[in-house]
């Protein structure tokens, strides 16, 4: 690695820091170079160089927010048959915190917030011209992003519902049905389409929101400077509850995040019905990753989806 840091940056030195990460798709290795440390990820699967650049412009348009620290990307490395590397800036992590969810809590819903803010700006700006940010008014992302190893569908929508459906929610239908062909997935799937159509019947519109994208507590931490820090972004732009989806597929954001969360967005009608069907999606891909463990709480989601549908 040390070899690949000098021929494709040019840092002159570069010394390994003896601090390891990276979690079950990538492994992870801290330099010291004279600009600083880095943290270089490398994977050699195939698709690791479409996995890296997606994450590499996760890491930038969160960090563009201003709103929550995360890594901030140096360069994505292409190794041919050897796979690809990505490279940050290396943060130092000292676990998560509870006396930091309030704060955790505030800088999300403020990262959530910023793409809004961004397109409010832009209908008052009109006729100026000058180099500003600008707002993303779709739904979706520039590049293909990975959730776990899995590539996501990112075409702009402009509508939510669509996007949720078309991009989040059949892919992984999809992908389970092809490998195996669950009889049982397959015969119930037309009633959660339909289900999904009730659920979204009286959708109050959002503007599209920066989402992390995989956000169990296992991607997030603390810095040295307590600070919250998120990092291995599935990002793309989304109504802001779907964010919810894996936090509350496994939990360990209380009371505390959650109402320093709702001071700046608050929870809209219906918010505990989607973020059922958004929590779905993080089943169905952990189905698609791990096998027919998450079969059982995959349709056990998607029964009561479609009776909290169709009777109430």
């Amino acid at each position: 690695m040390e070899a690949i840091l000098h021929r494709h940056i040019g840092y002159e030195k570069v010394d390994p820091a003896g601090h390891s990460g990276g979690g079950s798709i990538s492994r992870g290795e801290a330099y010291d170079t004279e600009f600083g440390r880095v943290f270089a990820k490398h994977n050699a699967k195939r698709g690791s160089l479409e996995m890296f650049e997606g994450e590499y412009a996760g890491l930038a348009a969160i960090a563009a927010t201003d709103a929550i620290c995360c890594p901030k990307p140096i360069k994505v490395i292409d190794l041919g048959e050897s796979g690809a590397c990505l490279v940050t800036d290396y943060v130092e992590m000292v676990g998560r915190s509870s006396g930091l969810v309030q704060k955790f809590g505030k800088q999300l819903a403020e990262m959530h917030n910023h793409n809004a803010k961004l397109l409010k700006e832009a209908e008052q700006r009109e006729n100026f011209v000058g180099s500003v940010q600008e707002g993303q008014p779709r739904f979706g992302f520039e590049k293909t992003t990975c959730c776990g190893a899995l590539p996501l569908r990112n075409e702009f929508m402009a509508s939510w519902p669509e996007f949720y459906v078309q991009n989040r929610l059949d892919p992984q239908v999809q992908r389970i049905l092809e490998k195996n062909g669950d009889r049982e997935l397959k015969n119930i799937y037309p009633e959660l389409l339909h289900a999904c159509e009730k659920l979204f019947s009286d959708y109050e519109a959002v503007p599209p929101a920066l989402v992390h994208g995989d956000l169990w507590s296992g991607n997030w931490s603390s810095t040295a400077e307590g600070e919250p820090v998120i990092f291995d972004p599935a990002a793309f732009y989304g109504d802001p509850e779907f964010e919810e989806g894996i936090m509350n597929m496994f939990g360990g954001f209380g009371k505390e995040f959650w109402s320093a969360y709702h001071e700046i967005l608050p929870s809209k009608p219906g918010r505990d019905k989607r973020v059922l069907l958004y929590e779905l999606f993080h089943n169905l891909n952990h189905w698609n990753h791990f096998g027919s463990s998450y079969k059982g709480g995959s349709m056990s989601l998607i029964r009561s989806i479609i009776s909290q549908n169709f009777t109430s």
